[in-house]
């Protein structure tokens, strides 16, 4: 059966933290822009706050908080589908998780990748159109502790709420003679002492692998032919991916898996790690029409996989990272400050008094929203709408999308995926045109 035509648009992390109003100069564009589509994803990189609710140990890096407002501004911009999927996702703990999950209740958007349990946050959402039916699920490999993955239920146990995420498998690999430094280390400073003991009492697995030392819980070291950092996709998860993706196939016209990945290859941020590549190119593999990235707050490379489109990130559609209003006393601690002092205190200690920063570089500034229309599966047409979220305003007025007519945020963006066989032009309005082989 022939698949419907059909129109996608698509936004990054939405981290919004004010209530802004929409007649600003420059929503109608974006609103306009975003509405071209008949699936319209971002990600939203908060939770719906309501009163009462306690800080989680771990975060995101910062306790994100959002008005239930906010969800009514991304409507009005046009989105109906969306994921939290995120590593602030339990900035407040199951208390922040759930009132999310309670406000989404009351909206129109379809959204994946957090659930009551792992089943529900592992499952495709449906997105029903005039044109089409759309499948979403979500992962995220940057969570914010282990405790924030969902748990499956048992046959008596109810599963727990959280977020469906993408575990790796992490070691390094080292040389015979790093090995066996590595493993005297070991020997030596009894640093595996009490892993042992857990070995022996059967709380640890046992590990007879020789080629294999481990410094405690630390790290993991493998020998090989070089030193190198290898994350391996956890296939437990991926099975989870194929099953989802399997399912809606059965349900749906088209398929969008988005992920939520900050890692890295080598040390500049642009490049995604290695197993985010596998990730997108298995997921496509397995039958997804595109994978929509986000993440590292910034742009990275477009990948056309099998005729169809890969987003490795798409960066910030909004920005409000030092616009939060309160946080839990463990954030204050961990600047030496405590809740007597000024919240501001806390960004302008990790800003180095405002010289770095996301809101310093104007990379976390600049990104797109793709438009790109597919049939039958495959891509037909794909433009990118190059935006600017004011950098160099005042914190407290920065972080809100505009369009942008400087050629160099796709210029930006064609260099760094001409490695990945991507060729993008830009047009005399300056949307970037991607040539489709």
């Amino acid at each position: 059966m022939k698949l419907p035509k059909m129109k996608f648009t698509a936004a990054g992390d939405m981290l919004i933290q004010r209530v802004i109003s929409t007649e600003y100069e420059g929503f109608e564009p974006i609103s306009a822009y975003i509405k071209r589509g008949d699936a319209r994803f971002f990600n939203f990189e908060s939770i719906i706050y309501r009163e009462g609710i306690w800080g989680n140990q771990f975060n995101g890096g910062s306790y994100h908080n959002s008005d239930i407002r906010t969800l009514k501004i991304a409507a009005e911009y046009g989105f109906n589908m969306m994921s939290f999927a995120n590593n602030h996702t339990f900035d407040w703990g199951y208390g922040g998780l759930l009132s999310t999950l309670d406000a989404l209740k009351n909206t129109d958007f379809v959204h994946a990748g957090v659930g009551m349990n792992l089943d529900e946050a592992a499952a495709p959402a449906y997105l029903e159109t005039p044109t089409g039916r759309v499948a979403l699920i979500s992962m995220a490999s940057s969570i914010a502790g282990a405790a924030a993955m969902a748990g499956r239920q048992s046959r008596r146990i109810p599963g727990r709420p959280g977020v469906n995420a993408l575990r790796t498998n992490n070691y390094i690999e080292v040389t015979k003679e790093q090995f066996d430094v590595l493993r005297e280390i070991a020997e030596t400073s009894g640093i595996n002492d009490s892993v042992a003991i857990s070995r022996a009492e059967g709380y640890v697995s046992l590990n007879p692998d020789t080629t294999l030392v481990e410094l405690g819980y630390l790290a993991k070291f493998r020998l090989g032919d070089k030193t190198k950092y290898h994350s391996k996709l956890n296939e437990r998860d991926m099975t989870r991916l194929e099953r989802a993706i399997y399912e809606a196939r059965s349900q749906a016209d088209y398929i969008l898996v988005s992920i939520h990945g900050h890692e890295v290859t080598g040390n500049a941020k642009e490049n995604p790690a290695e197993f985010l590549k596998e990730f997108a190119h298995r997921a496509i593999d397995m039958g997804a029409h595109a994978v929509l990235g986000h993440g590292p707050h910034l742009l990275r490379p477009l990948e056309i996989y099998r005729n169809r489109p890969i987003f490795y990130s798409l960066g910030d559609f909004m920005l409000h990272n030092e616009s939060v209003t309160f946080a839990p006393e463990d954030m204050y601690e961990k600047y030496g400050l405590t809740s007597d002092d000024p919240l501001c205190d806390i960004y302008r200690k990790r800003s180095r008094d405002y010289t770095v920063g996301l809101l310093t570089d104007p990379r976390m500034m600049e990104s797109v929203i793709p438009y790109f229309e597919m049939e039958d599966g495959e891509l037909t047409h794909l433009e990118l709408f190059p935006i600017e979220l004011g950098f160099g305003e005042p914190r407290y007025r920065l972080g809100n999308p505009r369009p942008c007519t400087d050629r160099g945020i796709i210029e930006r963006l064609a260099e760094m995926s001409r490695d990945y066989g991507t060729e993008i032009s830009i047009n005399d309005q300056g949307i970037g045109i991607v040539k489709l082989k």
